[in-house]
């Protein structure tokens, strides 16, 4: 299938592992024009010298930026406009599931959590949609089936998950038809340096049994196959998908619908 990704402007936050690093080389294989960026310069700087040897006649920008604070995603933005002057794709990608103290009685970190995995998302769309004008394009929000269900993840992490699923509905509604506005909503996924992998090293035996138990498919799933339904969602064969919420979790939550 033929997904006609070749020269689209994508941006990806949250973009220097994980999923955000599957979505970054899945749409370079298409031939996408990819800019991400990540809080890390260290990590941006490495990330973009090894996607520079793998991709050598692809265009990739890098930007360290924190997608919590306003000025800088606005920066990368501008930056982004300076050298494309639109975009056609983003995917808000930054989040962190980890496990928390009780967040109703700990604000700080509530408010931590909040930025981390909403303010994001919602600093991203705002200055994407002044780029676009509103004229043309699609925007994807990554979020969780934690989103979905109440089925043991950190409650901050949850809520904060939850608001991107109202976010993404009614922005689909206001946007269309010139914008589409999905989300996707992930179960476990692993990869090397997550959260699962802590997880992992301390107790592998009782995750695998957690991961078998709970999971039909009865394992992790992976940030490439997220990155396949992305692409999918991304492209002109979704052309009529927009307000909708993917769940991709090996089965993980067809016991709670």
């Amino acid at each position: 299938m033929n997904l006609n990704l070749k020269d689209k402007k994508v941006f990806i936050s949250g973009g220097s592992r994980g999923i955000g690093l599957a979505l970054v080389r899945s749409f370079l294989v298409e031939g996408a024009h990819v800019a991400f960026c990540s809080r890390n310069q260290e990590m941006v700087d490495s990330v973009l010298t090894e996607l520079k040897r793998e991709f050598p006649s692809s265009t990739i920008l890098a930007f360290a930026s924190d997608a919590t604070d306003p000025i800088s995603i606005k920066g990368v933005f501008s930056a982004i406009s300076d050298r494309w002057n639109t975009l056609d794709i983003v995917v808000s990608n930054v989040g962190d599931g980890r496990s928390t103290p009780d967040p109703l009685q700990l604000e700080s970190q509530f408010n931590k959590t909040w930025q981390m995995n909403f303010t994001s998302a919602e600093n991203v769309a705002r200055e994407f949609l002044q780029m676009s004008h509103q004229e043309q394009g699609t925007l994807i929000f990554i979020s969780s089936i934690a989103g979905l269900e109440a089925f043991g993840a950190p409650t901050d992490y949850s809520v904060a998950k939850a608001a991107l699923f109202a976010l993404s509905k009614n922005l689909a509604r206001k946007l269309a038809p010139n914008i589409r506005v999905n989300c996707v909503a992930p179960g476990n996924v692993y990869f090397p340096g997550g959260s699962w992998d802590e997880k992992i090293q301390k107790d592998p035996d009782r995750i695998q049994k957690l991961i078998e138990s709970t999971v039909p498919m009865k394992r992790f799933g992976s940030p490439e196959e997220i990155a396949d339904l992305v692409l999918f969602l991304s492209s002109e064969r979704a052309s009529f998908i927009t307000g909708s919420c993917v769940v991709i979790d090996g089965g993980q939550t067809v016991g709670f619908h």
